[in-house]
């Protein structure tokens, strides 16, 4: 499996569930893979399974909320492996739970547009300049079904910050286009990660499974292809999109 091979991908937010998965794909098709996170130990244990299946893989700690960090993991990646070809700007999640917008606290409000929309605008500023120096790049970013559709359940503050990163998405490819470099965005729906396992009782994932046209939930790997094929050859004409992975509950 080459789909990848000879690039440099780095994965932010990897440390389990989502990221972890598009890691591991990615190494598995050849890539040399950072993952990113800002546990350490987590990280380690990651590139420690990636390592063990053959693939190549270094641990980048980082909190991508500050400029810095990030600047600092991208030195640190291209020091040990080289030039970033492909970034998947993962990280993110939604500190705060859904409810009337009267009762979200400015505090919240900003925890959620930094942990998510500020984290992936960071996260393109520090990596796009080099690949569009070097006529070549291919960035990633993750959004939500949460924000391609209005719905009571969705925090507030999480959605919007998700809807405003495919509108990011789409502006950076419309700028970065000429300079050879592919901008995409998946936007994922109910996906059965750890945490997800652990939090949604029987009942109510019976009820989510119905909500959607393919009877079932999503994977972590489910994914994870999506990404391997934006971040591939096969996807070499494709720029500026949101690609639904939502087992067709969301159709826009």
């Amino acid at each position: 499996m080459s789909l990848l091979r000879g690039r440099v991908a780095l994965v932010t937010g990897s440390s389990r569930g989502i990221g972890a998965a598009i890691a591991t794909r990615f190494a598995e098709e050849g890539a040399r893979v950072a993952v990113n996170g800002r546990d350490e130990a987590a990280i380690r244990a990651v590139c420690g399974e990636i390592r063990a299946a053959g693939g190549d893989a270094i641990a980048v700690p980082a909190d991508v909320t500050r400029f810095d960090d990030i600047e600092r993991m991208r030195r640190a990646v291209e020091e040990h492996s080289g030039p970033v070809d492909i970034v998947v700007a993962n990280a993110g999640g939604s500190p705060v739970r859904p409810g009337p917008i009267e009762d979200l606290s400015e505090d919240e409000w900003r925890a959620s547009i930094d942990a998510n929309l500020t984290a992936t605008f960071l996260t393109i500023k520090s990596f796009l300049p080099g690949m569009k120096e070097r006529g070549r790049g291919n960035i990633i970013t993750v959004s939500s079904a949460a924000a391609r559709r209005p719905n009571p359940r969705s925090p507030i503050a999480y959605a919007s910050a998700k809807a405003g990163i495919e509108l990011l998405t789409q502006d950076v490819a419309a700028q970065a286009g000429p300079s050879g470099v592919r901008v995409n965005c998946i936007a994922p729906e109910t996906i059965l990660t750890e945490r997800n396992e652990a939090m949604i009782p029987t009942g109510m994932r019976d009820s989510l499974i119905e909500s959607h046209p393919i009877r079932r939930l999503g994977t972590p790997d489910d994914v994870a292809q999506a990404a391997l094929f934006l971040a591939s050859d096969n996807a070499s004409w494709i720029s500026g999109v949101i690609l639904d992975v939502a087992g067709g509950a969301v159709l826009v």
